[in-house]
């Protein structure tokens, strides 16, 4: 038998993943970024948001670890954390983003 209080750190880990994507921009900011890192203005443009509010989205995924950074001069660029990420990722884009000619 599972002892699910042994999970409860874990149940709380995963319960902070899903708040932190249970928005909509923070969740199609992560979805740009499985094809290849991109800077601050390309999410923008691509939610069409503008830049100081997809860089304050940014930094709550930066902040719960989600994202990682990397600069090239003035530019940063953003991309999935780790294979965690990507694969949650990966299972929420084939679970609800997939035409439906392809589940059949």
């Amino acid at each position: 038998m599972t002892n699910f209080a042994d999970m409860k750190p874990v149940a709380e880990k995963v319960a902070d993943v899903m708040k932190t994507l249970a928005h909509a921009n923070r969740l199609l900011a992560l979805c740009a970024m499985m094809e290849c890192e991109r800077s601050v203005g390309e999410l923008a443009g691509s939610l069409n948001m503008r830049a100081q509010a997809m860089s304050q989205q940014l930094a709550i995924l930066r902040n719960k670890g989600l994202v990682r950074t990397r600069r090239d001069g003035q530019t940063v660029y953003y991309s999935l954390a780790s294979e965690e990420i990507r694969s949650l990722m990966n299972s929420l884009y084939a679970t609800y983003c997939t035409p439906p000619s392809e589940h059949q």
